[in-house]
């Protein structure tokens, strides 16, 4: 079988563990994490991420989060006169921003490591993709983190941009390939109406999966061969 589930933002860590276990995620199964594991409710994400590094079935793609946290790197650097030189103003409004937009618990957590765990956890994020594109139940799939921004489909997926596939913010009347399934987060499903609330949107064409784990809900399991979903 073959999970999605997406924006976490720092779920803890052991409460993800036991929503796989209700699934009855196994070996043989394969999970995606739609991005934004880290930011704004603790820090499970640096958890998730310390443990996402040795999954073998278990694959994160990237989300704006991981790339602010990516931008933000040069705060794990040694101080010296070469880093201080090197603090330019739009490094510190980078910072900034992403502290503002829940960062700061998570370069929190980070600082608490140590500098060879800080690294392979940023190697892992570099390494991470910004899409995949599966077969589940015999239908095809894009995963991605945000949805696809300026969407055309005579576009294929490889010539989006980094900022379209990671900052898009559908519309309920956006369509996207109709001969696959485009599967993403990024926008909280309740901003769509109150009355997805903590629901999963699901259109002819996209799945939005974002049921607000950011804003205090709780995450949606979603198994793209029956569409079973689980939560607790």
């Amino acid at each position: 079988m073959i999970y999605v589930i997406s924006d976490l933002h720092g779920y803890p860590h052991e409460k993800l563990l036991a929503l796989l276990d209700k699934a009855g995620f196994g070996r043989d199964d394969f999970l995606y994490i739609l991005g934004d594991v880290v930011d704004r409710n603790g820090d499970g994400g640096v958890e998730t991420l310390n443990w996402l590094m040795y999954q073998t079935n278990v694959q994160l793609i990237l989300g704006n989060h991981e790339s602010m946290l990516l931008a933000c790197a040069f705060v794990f650097d040694e101080i010296t006169e070469s880093s201080i030189d090197s603090l330019t103003a739009e490094k510190i409004d980078m910072l900034t921003r992403y502290q503002a937009d829940g960062g700061d618990v998570t370069l929190k957590a980070m600082q608490k490591l140590s500098k060879e765990n800080q690294q392979d956890i940023l190697d892992y994020l570099r390494d991470c993709p910004l899409y995949e594109t599966v077969n589940a139940g015999g239908k095809d799939f894009i995963l991605v983190h945000a949805g696809l921004d300026n969407f055309s489909p005579e576009k294929n997926i490889e010539d989006y941009t980094v900022e379209e596939l990671l900052w898009a913010w559908p519309e309920l009347t956006d369509v996207y390939y109709k001969d696959k399934m485009t599967v993403f987060g990024h926008t909280p499903t309740v901003s769509f109406g109150k009355e997805y609330d903590g629901k999963i949107i699901k259109t002819d064409t996209w799945i939005d999966i974002d049921a607000g784990a950011g804003f205090g809900r709780e995450p949606v399991l979603l198994s793209l061969e029956d569409m079973r979903e689980f939560r607790f």
